[in-house]
């Protein structure tokens, strides 16, 4: 009995889709394992092979989906990105009880790329754009507080309500200071304070 050749048609769509989400699933196994190992160690300690055995897969299936280490780094540290920008969003612009809440979960793994910004072009990409990001969220939280302002005070008033939101700072009161993140709230929210008219 011949096999109705119509049938053969019908499957390839289910056949082309099931392929498609298995090396989806692969991206991402892949896109996992170099996220855990680029926040683990340092970018020029992660090879490709240690995220291959991380991954489950062969060093040749990573440079298939990506290219390169440069470009799989760049590939999680845009999901990455987007995690942070999501969770940072998930409050009003200017609330600082979630901005330091926000650090304590994001902060350490953001601390460990900004050590390495100098002598990595990609993860300095990766800084460059975060910074940008924090100076308009400053910008929509406190801009239209500043709006009667000179020009000039306006502009050392937004510089300095991102300095005392920054991660740095954050990190200089938690960690060298010992404060808890209560205090370190408290502190943020009054230097916030005293930066406003």
């Amino acid at each position: 009995m011949e096999s109705d050749p119509r049938q053969g048609l019908q499957q390839r769509p289910y056949r082309m889709r099931v392929r498609a989400q298995a090396a989806e699933a692969t991206a991402q196994a892949i896109i996992a394992a170099a996220r855990v190992l680029f926040a683990e160690r340092a970018y020029d300690q992660v090879s490709l092979p240690a995220i291959a055995d991380r991954a489950a897969v062969t060093v040749q299936t990573v440079l298939r989906r990506f290219g390169s280490k440069e470009e799989l780094f760049a590939a999680a540290a845009r999901e990455r990105s987007d995690q942070i920008r999501a969770d940072r969003e998930a409050a009003p612009p200017g609330d600082i009880p979630h901005l330091v809440a926000h650090y304590e979960r994001w902060g350490d793994e953001q601390a460990h790329l900004l050590a390495q910004e100098a002598r990595v072009p990609a993860i300095r990409a990766i800084t460059d754009a975060g910074r940008r990001y924090h100076h308009d969220w400053i910008t929509r939280a406190y801009g239209p507080a500043l709006a009667t302002l000179p020009p000039a005070t306006r502009r050392r008033k937004l510089a300095q309500l991102t300095a005392v939101t920054d991660l740095a700072t954050w990190r200089l009161l938690r960690h060298e200071l010992g404060l808890g993140q209560d205090q370190t709230t408290a502190a943020i929210g009054e230097l916030v304070d005293a930066c406003l008219p």
